[in-house]
């Protein structure tokens, strides 16, 4: 395989705090030799694992890279045993365009992966990422929310995985993150995910979905940047004592727990998030928009929990997931 035309400013083998960059050349219409420039830093001190910490996966998502920023400025070397790598922003010209999507090609950064170094922007990012900064990782983090087309109450997630010792530490991660929620997240499609990727390597993942509404409140930061520390201290990377808070805990046991929308319309959502919510109850309604005189469609619950995310848009389209309900778990 051809190799990445990705280069990086720093040295990840050397000890100490850098701040760079991974530069990606872009010929384009406004700099026929420039390049996309995605800010990285490596923080080394002595032995120990690796956490590899991103944000901006999909680029209307800020939790993750104001907690990492943040991490970036303030961590003190001298409390680190081993190695944390941060890329605040990985798919960095969706994060600069407030796009969910790269303006470049469109790309969705976690549906392509492994990527390809001889592809697209987004495909040589995630190549980059398969090929070179996964191998040296012991532990994952990638911050989501929900972005400007979905909101969900703020919760850590794991996957259930075929290899029951790697699930077993994914979930003592996902509850060392100590979000208000921990998740046993069941995804719509996994095929080109990030978290596929670092799971078929074997490595401990941890994802979020911390919010949403293509904004970050100061709460959600918060929980953010409360569990990444969380998260280095249980590693055994960062030294200090966890900041935990009650939490619940959350399973999606099927794929009745989606609920998308067949038509095109007004949402009305009859239930907000966090509330709970009994098999057959009406969630949401779409109501249409052509005419009055027309009685909504009702869409409700099939099976009992509750609400944990929800289309965030006032209008829908066929299709659209418009809630998700999880089962508390104890």
């Amino acid at each position: 395989m051809r190799p990445s035309p990705i280069s990086a400013t720093v040295d990840f083998d050397k000890r100490g705090v850098q701040h760079g960059f991974l530069k990606l050349p872009y010929s384009r219409d406004d700099s026929a030799w420039g390049a996309v420039m995605i800010p990285v830093a490596v923080i080394s001190n002595g032995k120990g694992p690796t956490a590899l910490l991103t944000g901006a996966n999909h680029g209307d998502e800020y939790e993750g890279p104001i907690a990492l920023f943040n991490l970036a400025n303030e961590l003190d070397l001298a409390a680190i045993s081993g190695r944390i790598i941060v890329v605040p922003a990985m798919n960095y010209p969706a994060f600069r365009a407030a796009t969910r999507t790269s303006p470049i090609d469109k790309g969705n950064l976690n549906r392509v992966f492994p990527g390809r170094p001889d592809g697209t922007v987004t495909e040589k990012i995630a190549d980059y990422f398969q090929r070179h900064l996964l191998p040296l990782a012991d532990v994952v983090l990638d911050i989501h929310s929900g972005g400007k087309t979905l909101q969900f109450v703020p919760f850590a997630a794991a996957h259930v995985l075929p290899d029951k010792a790697q699930q077993a530490k994914c979930v003592a991660a996902m509850q060392a993150f100590n979000a208000p929620y921990g998740m046993m997240l069941l995804e719509l499609d996994s095929v080109g995910m990030y978290d596929s990727a670092a799971e078929e390597m074997g490595k401990i993942f941890l994802s979020t979905e911390l919010g949403g509404g293509g904004s970050a409140t100061a709460a959600t930061a918060d929980i953010a940047r409360r569990g990444v520390r969380n998260l280095l201290i249980h590693a055994g990377i960062l030294v200090g004592t966890p900041d935990r808070r009650p939490s619940m805990d959350l399973d999606m046991p099927s794929a009745d727990c989606y609920i998308a929308s067949e038509s095109a319309g007004l949402l009305e959502m009859r239930i907000d998030l966090a509330a709970a919510v009994r098999k057959g109850d009406i969630v949401a309604r779409v109501h249409g928009y052509d005419r009055t005189g027309l009685a909504p469609t009702d869409y409700r619950a099939k099976l009992d929990g509750i609400l944990t995310g929800r289309h965030f848009p006032g209008l829908v389209q066929p299709g659209d997931t418009i809630a998700v309900v999880a089962v508390p778990v104890g």
